[in-house]
């Protein structure tokens, strides 16, 4: 019963081994490393996306814990004013 075990067991390992050897020749052909820059660039774009939508959610929630509203100047330039702006009361 001890031989045809390590006799299956050494003929997996082996297919495994060569499996994993495929795999890693492949991946250092021209097409296989173009695939891995896309993947890279793909997933660097998804995580820019992710934090800049998280940076903008945390800019909405402190600007109403704040009580800070944007406004656009005459020139086109962002400014942050509070609610209670002393201006705009006066007129």
């Amino acid at each position: 019963m001890g031989r045809p075990l390590w006799f299956v067991a050494g003929a997996g390992v082996g297919v495994y081994a060569a499996a994993r050897a495929r795999r890693a020749a492949e991946s250092l052909t021209a097409d296989g490393m173009r695939d891995r820059l896309r993947g890279w660039q793909a997933g660097a774009r998804l995580f820019a996306e992710e934090v800049h939508q998280g940076r903008t959610e945390r800019e909405t929630e402190l600007r109403e814990q704040l009580g800070l509203r944007p406004h656009v100047t005459r020139d086109g330039r962002p400014q942050l004013t509070s609610s209670t702006d002393p201006q705009k009361d006066q007129h």
